[in-house]
């Protein structure tokens, strides 16, 4: 998944916690409603300026809007693991070592 439609998916997820649906979004911001669809769908990437007043609606921070880590499916990252492993084969036993600490 690129950046963009991580990008789009956690202002939808914002959106949604905030409880306004999209064409609400776009009246409160004056832009039109396909903008917000097109920026959740991943398509475009918001301006700056409508970035700026989509967080201030949301009541969010660009920390916030960037957030992308805790949207990974689990396949997503088992694929990642996966992909550390086989870079860092010397560390496979650190990582074992882990994984049962965080599972006892």
């Amino acid at each position: 998944m690129n950046k963009k439609e991580l990008l789009g998916r956690r202002l939808r997820e914002l959106r949604k916690r905030k409880g306004i649906n999209q064409e609400k979004l776009a009246e409160l911001i004056n832009v039109d409603p396909t903008t917000i669809s097109n920026i959740e769908n991943g398509k475009n990437y918001p301006s700056m300026i409508n970035l700026e007043n989509l967080l201030v609606v949301l009541d969010s921070s660009f920390l916030d809007a960037f957030d992308f880590e805790h949207k990974n499916t689990d396949a997503d990252l088992l694929t990642q693991i996966n992909q550390k492993l086989k870079d860092n084969p010397d560390k496979i036993e650190d990582f074992y070592k882990i994984v049962v600490a965080l599972t006892k």
